[in-house]
């Protein structure tokens, strides 16, 4: 079950796609958080989602908010696809252990052996302020986060 708003975000340390850990905690106090979780790198919705959060970057990621994408997928692969599509933002690898984040986020799909769409709004205080669960075909609404993002 994913993670209601007005609980408290786990915290997580994941290598992005260039090796260097990133951490719930590394923004505490100073960044708000979109923190989406995506099933698989290189596939046709997840490319688009992500292309789609690049091309609105400003509105994700800026001195007051930071986007983090997570999938299961290893940093390696997560690098390629970052390269090939001109991404600009952390891909987080949840490879090993395998979905750790995944799950304690409450969108791991066991049957599937990678997470589902959802994505968290985070306050600064480390609150869950926002969410929005998604099954693996079915693409999000970029329009939603910006919504949620300016309620806080």
């Amino acid at each position: 079950m994913p993670l209601a708003e007005g609980a408290a975000a786990p915290d997580f340390a994941l290598p992005d796609q260039h090796g260097r850990t990133v951490s719930l905690a590394g923004f505490a106090g100073a960044k708000h958080l979109v923190l989406m979780f995506f099933p698989f790198a290189f596939t046709s919705v997840c490319t688009g989602e992500l292309r789609a959060l690049q091309a609105e970057l400003p509105a994700f990621q800026n001195d007051d908010v930071q986007l983090l994408a997570v999938s299961c997928d290893s940093m390696h692969a997560l690098r390629a696809f970052a390269d090939a599509q001109e991404l600009d933002f952390p891909l987080l690898s949840d490879f090993w252990p395998h979905g750790t984040a995944s799950r304690a986020y409450g969108v791991f799909a066991e049957d599937k052996g990678c997470a589902v769409r959802g994505t968290f709004v985070i306050d600064k205080h480390g609150t869950v302020r926002w969410t929005v669960v998604n099954g693996l075909p079915e693409a999000r609404d970029l329009r939603d986060y910006a919504k949620a993002l300016e309620a806080l």
